[in-house]
């Protein structure tokens, strides 16, 4: 089975409006607009291709592979694990996200993704619906050369459709000619050809160990994994304590280091779960190729966070090897420290434990958020009715009445951002995480409805509504531009435990950041169409949504293949509307051809890029190459509608919500209100904006793995918006007609 190029390589990489009525466009600004389209899309073409160029490292003459369990950052400390705190001090270190194809790692599920640099698990038996609550299968037995599990191995590989090659780290050693030790339990799995034969293993003992880490160039060595006595399932023996296991693996991670090669690198991972729970687990490197620092993988581009296929990417790397796309990883590399110091040490080990502790902690607060998020908005959509139905309040209290309902739906619009905004304070380290994290949401929602509600913004009717978006495109754009360091560990974020994805547009961001654009380029063309300044409105349109299409898939940025197919169609339906332009069936052919086309051509600039630069969009051009394509779509869509099962009520309730109110403010006479046509008479594109807006959020839905929560989360920053949008021009009204100057007085 080919896995890519086998050949020795001298060196590795180092990762350092309203549509109808008569057109106003002439042809001039037709070629404008069109030559605006194509620049933009040139441009994050040109962008997409750049890329910096690697330079390559000599190999080391060997590489030791130090594999544990159930170990992260937290357990670490100087007088703990002594042997661990000295591989921190004098070498580099990342956090490891360990994620397989469960929710969490068994040990052999770990050393099977080594082998196969890409995510594997062996099956599970047990009656629990849920994998995660079934005992971890013990280690693979080795019999005349060859594990007898392999079969179910592979099997199992084969039906989770992740395109997983076991076997490949061997295969590619052993067709270069090189050597792999095998030592230890569970390391037959790591270090087995394709075929399932282990040439070379051997149990751990004190009385080999020299002999067996100097036999290769290449050595994966099993010290033990952490089994917690408190978080196993049911029927799963362990032995001893969670602290005395940690002990005893520190101490054989410190005897290998005695024993092994002088002048090789070391990689000690914890590359596995200690029990039901999933967690970060650690990684550290010390050797020629790894000092004192941080390390770092392309795969990742976050600082001090790594993923396990890293490991398979490292060891090909390191001696000398290409790297194969079927690897999901990159190879690792060091950010250097000035010095070994203890001090230094101690900072490291602090941004380490707040990788740890904020994924972990966030982790468990996703699901609880997201549903008092969805009934929230339901509660707000009930009082936006009864308010509009006269049930709430009297006419004396009107003006105050639709002011608390502004100030509530402004307040939840303003949610989704400052769930991003929280990590700028180190919540986590609090003693209750959950409140701490709601206090540091609860003070940037304060701070920015405070800003969008105060004159003189709060005194127009779409201000509120493009303030909110405004910020909401400003700080997701600036954070996935910089490295998207507020998105990892942010409820409606990427989570790192989670793994799949670790920097650039994930569906939540991409539907908050989509509907944010829309939104914000209906609010300013609205103020521009309000002034007779129609052309400028639509080059408005294009400028704000070519913006964002640029950040969204720029791979280094958005690295987003999904989003740009659902943002440009609204986006150029919109700036026809503006422009009162006709959609017809031939436009819409012309704008899915040029959105295909862009989407086609990121993709292969990404592709021409060396395989461990590449994002999710060169890897599926591979996987199109290779021919494992439809395992690929058919495992998204899987996916896909286990989502849709598992979060039905929740998944529906949103999108209601959001087609809901779009009608309500498309047909305002239905609902005996006609006052609420002054929303449209206030924003001129309102009504083309909504439409825009269901486009982008349908093809998000129809195109995306676990698209079902695009239109979900979007709702979650629209509705609000909307609802504060149609109170405003309510609020106007009522103060018109308000008998006393106190009652007119904005609050």
């Amino acid at each position: 089975m080919a896995h890519g190029h086998r050949r020795r390589r001298p060196g590795a990489p180092r990762v350092t409006g309203r549509p109808g009525g008569p057109p106003i466009l002439s042809g001039v600004t037709r070629r404008a607009l069109a030559v605006a389209l194509a620049v933009a899309a040139a441009v994050a073409g040109l962008l997409a291709g750049s890329s910096s160029a690697a330079s390559p490292d000599d190999p080391s003459g060997a590489v030791v592979v130090v594999g544990t369990g159930g170990i992260s950052w937290s357990d670490v400390s100087r007088d703990a694990t002594p042997n661990l705190w000295l591989l921190l001090r004098d070498g580099s270190s990342a956090a490891l996200s360990v994620r397989s194809v469960y929710s969490n790692t068994c040990p052999i599920d770990g050393w099977l993704g080594l082998s196969a640099g890409a995510r594997a698990a062996a099956p599970r038996s047990g009656d629990a619906a849920n994998p995660a609550d079934r005992p971890c299968p013990r280690p693979p037995s080795v019999v005349a050369g060859e594990i007898a599990e392999w079969p179910q191995y592979e099997q199992a590989a084969e039906e989770t459709r992740y395109d997983t090659h076991l076997g490949l780290l061997a295969g590619e050693l052993d067709a270069a000619g090189v050597c792999v030790r095998s030592v230890g339990e569970f390391s037959a799995a790591g270090g087995a050809l394709p075929d399932g034969s282990v040439a070379r293993w051997s149990e751990l003992t004190d009385d080999e160990l020299v002999t067996d880490l100097n036999t290769c160039p290449v050595t994966l060595v099993d010290v033990g994994s952490v089994r917690d006595p408190d978080d196993v399932a049911d029927g799963e023996m362990t032995e001893g304590t969670r602290r005395d296991q940690i002990t005893a693996i520190d101490t054989r991670i410190g005897q290998v280091l005695e024993a092994g090669p002088n002048g090789a690198d070391y990689v000690v991972a914890s590359i596995s779960d200690a029990g039901r729970s999933e967690r970060l687990r650690l990684v550290v490197a010390r050797g020629p190729h790894f000092g004192p620092g941080t390390l770092v993988s392309a795969s990742t581009q976050q600082d001090g966070l790594a993923q396990s296929p890293d490991l398979t990417a490292t060891v090909l790397s390191r001696v000398g090897l290409d790297v194969p796309p079927a690897v999901d990883g990159s190879p690792l590399a060091t950010d250097p420290a000035p010095d070994n110091s203890e001090t230094r040490a101690e900072d490291r080990l602090t941004t380490l434990r707040d990788y740890d502790d904020a994924s972990h902690d966030v982790n468990g607060l996703v699901e609880p958020f997201f549903q008092v998020l969805a009934y929230g908005q339901i509660a707000i959509y009930v009082l936006v009715l009864l308010v509009w139905k006269g049930r709430v309040g009297s006419e004396a209290s009107r003006v105050k009445v639709l002011s608390r309902v502004r100030m509530i739906a402004v307040a939840a619009a303003a949610v989704p951002v400052s769930t991003f905004l929280a990590n700028l304070l180190p919540w986590w380290r609090f003693p209750v995480p959950m409140l701490s994290l709601v206090a540091a949401v609860g003070l940037f929602v304060a701070l920015l409805a405070v800003v969008a509600l105060r004159p003189p913004i709060g005194r127009l009717t779409l201000g509120p509504l493009v303030t909110v978006s405004a910020v909401t495109v400003a700080v997701l754009a600036a954070d996935v531009m910089t490295g998207s360091r507020l998105q990892v560990s942010s409820l409606m974020g990427l989570q790192p435990v989670v793994g799949g994805r670790y920097y650039g547009m994930g569906n939540p961001t991409f539907a908050l950041f989509a509907t944010a654009t829309l939104l914000l380029a209906t609010g300013v063309s609205s103020w521009l169409v309000a002034a007779g300044r129609r052309r400028e409105a639509a080059v408005a349109v294009v400028a704000i949504g070519g913006f964002a299409v640029l950040v969204d898939a720029a791979p280094f940025w958005g690295a987003d293949g999904g989003g740009p197919p659902a943002l440009v169609p609204g986006v150029a339906y919109l700036a026809f509307a503006v422009l009162q332009v006709p959609m017809t069936w031939r436009r819409w052919v012309a704008v899915a051809g040029g959105v295909v086309g862009i989407a086609v051509l990121v993709a292969v600039l990404d592709w021409l890029r060396a395989p461990e630069s590449r994002t999710h969009l060169g890897r599926f051009v591979q996987s199109v190459i290779d021919g494992q394509a439809a395992d690929i779509i058919v495992r998204k869509a899987e996916q896909n509608w286990d989502l849709f099962l598992l979060n039905f009520p929740l998944t529906l309730l949103i999108p209601a919500g959001l087609l809901f109110v779009t009608v309500v403010l498309a047909r305002p006479t239905s609902w005996g209100s006609r006052v609420l046509q002054r929303s449209y008479d206030r924003a001129p594109t309102l009504e083309a904006g909504l439409v825009a807006l269901l486009i982008t959020m349908t093809i998000g839905f129809l195109v995306n793995d676990s698209g079902v929560a695009i239109p979900a989360v979007g709702a979650t920053l629209a509705v609000p918006l909307i609802v504060s949008l149609s109170a405003g021009a309510l609020l106007e009204e009522a103060r018109a007609t308000a008998g006393t100057r106190a009652a007119r007085r904005w609050r």
